[in-house]
């Protein structure tokens, strides 16, 4: 009998030493040495399966200063409800990790594109770090960053897939982005080559994305999105090509090339006898910050009857970086007669206080709202909260990213104003877009 309890005290302590050995105490999820293993055999099925999957690192913004003015407590309190939320959240147990001491890593097997892993992430990000983080009687706002790397694009095995998740990140938290792909530095000198000469021969091209009414269910406006049709290998996907322009500022050069665009093939469908629906264009944050920036809208815009409706679209973030210098510079466009959109709105720094104070007529929800929306009763309530403050402050709201005829059923009993995602209408061409507004325009 003394034999069997000892042999069981040795199992249960054999256990304890295990569980140790390959998972985190404090979150209970796989520590860097089990989740490597779990990767290393992931990627093996998706060799013998030819495969993709994805490998991503998550790095907290600033934790550093939770320790330091709250205490090791609270700051231990803040990961295990991270951990929380990635179990909730993101799927498989299996596929996440504890690596470090502010630092979680996620494979995700079995995707297909780049797009589908950016747009799952944006989503997943949104979900855990959307609302605050509970600590006592403090409410605490946490962002992330995440690299990410693709197998068998960026790595044919765990080690390699590890590096250069980890020099995305890096990327990442330099250029203060939520996410970046790993991108190669010979690939990003060739890309960057590559764009330059796009530029002179015109290989990008404008394909627009109709806004409809909720109400009257036409199209009510268009947004303009750029896109790289390369010779040898086809349309190149945003993902791919817009963040090495906004690091080597040539989106400059190319947002302006849009704009134009944008204003000219407005005046085109004009011609054609269409009812062309007023073109909104994105605005990268070195763009507004040029000090020209208004008088090349100006110029832009022409006057009279050959004068074009173009509308703006910011980040909130953008805005927020210098507000006053902002804000005047959005007056004047607004003296020209351009609309003025915060894009993504909810993501950045989501105070509707502000926006009284400046000139701006739509608030675009993001699509991390729209894809979560009816999952989780908090965020319908954030939405329908928006949606209602935007109203009270003239604003119209669009819900970007839908999917659904259920998303759409419940955005328009909040009331909102615009409907734009896949259930109506993808990206098209300028000549698909002469089809669409002779039809439904």
């Amino acid at each position: 009998m003394a034999k069997d309890t000892t042999e069981q005290k040795l199992a249960e302590l054999e256990a304890r030493l295990n569980h140790l050995t390959y998972y985190d105490a404090l979150t209970g999820l796989a520590n860097d040495t089990l989740f490597r293993e779990r990767v290393d055999r992931h990627v093996n099925e998706a060799g013998r399966a030819q495969r993709k999957l994805a490998v991503m690192l998550i790095d907290m913004d600033r934790f550093k200063t939770i320790n330091d003015t709250l205490g090791r407590r609270a700051g231990d309190e803040v990961l295990k409800q991270i951990g929380e939320r990635l179990l909730r959240y993101c799927g498989d147990p299996g596929h996440l990790a504890r690596i470090g001491a502010d630092r979680f890593a996620m494979v995700m097997p079995d995707v297909e594109t780049e797009e589908e892993v950016a747009r799952r992430t944006e989503e997943q990000l949104q979900r855990c770090f959307g609302e605050s983080f509970r600590v006592g009687n403090d409410a605490l706002r946490i962002s992330a960053k995440l690299g990410i790397a693709l197998f068998p694009k960026h790595g044919a095995d765990t080690e390699t897939l590890f590096r250069n998740a980890e020099a995305a990140l890096k990327e990442a938290k330099a250029r203060g982005k939520g996410h970046l792909f790993y991108t190669p530095i010979a690939e990003r000198l060739t890309l960057e080559n590559m764009m330059r000469l796009a530029l002179e021969r015109q290989e990008f091209v404008l394909h627009y994305q109709p806004k409809f009414g909720v109400q009257a269910k036409r199209i009510e406006g268009v947004e303009a999105l750029i896109r790289w049709q390369n010779p040898q290998v086809g349309l190149v996907p945003p993902t791919q090509f817009i963040p090495l322009l906004e690091e080597t500022g040539l989106i400059v050069e190319v947002g302006a090339w849009a704009l134009r665009q944008a204003a000219l093939d407005y005046r085109r469908w004009k011609k054609l006898g269409l009812a062309a629906p007023r073109v909104a264009v994105n605005v990268s944050p070195l763009a507004l910050h040029q000090r020209d920036f208004v008088e090349s809208v100006r110029n832009v815009l022409g006057e009279g009857s050959g004068s074009a409706a173009i509308g703006l679209e910011l980040s909130e973030t953008m805005i927020m970086y210098d507000i006053r210098a902002s804000a005047e510079k959005l007056e004047a466009l607004r003296a020209l007669g351009v609309e003025i959109a915060i894009d993504n709105f909810g993501t950045g720094y989501s105070s509707l206080a502000y926006l009284a104070r400046l000139p701006v007529q739509i608030l675009k929800l993001d699509r991390a709202f729209t894809g979560t929306m009816l999952a989780e009763p908090a965020v319908m309530t954030l939405v329908s909260t928006i949606i209602s403050m935007a109203h009270s402050l003239r604003l119209k709201v669009v819900a970007e990213g839908v999917d659904s005829e259920d998303q759409a059923g419940a955005l328009k009993q909040l009331g909102c104003d615009q409907l734009q995602g896949y259930l109506f209408c993808r990206p098209v061409s300028f000549d698909q877009m002469i089809v669409l507004l002779g039809s439904k325009g």
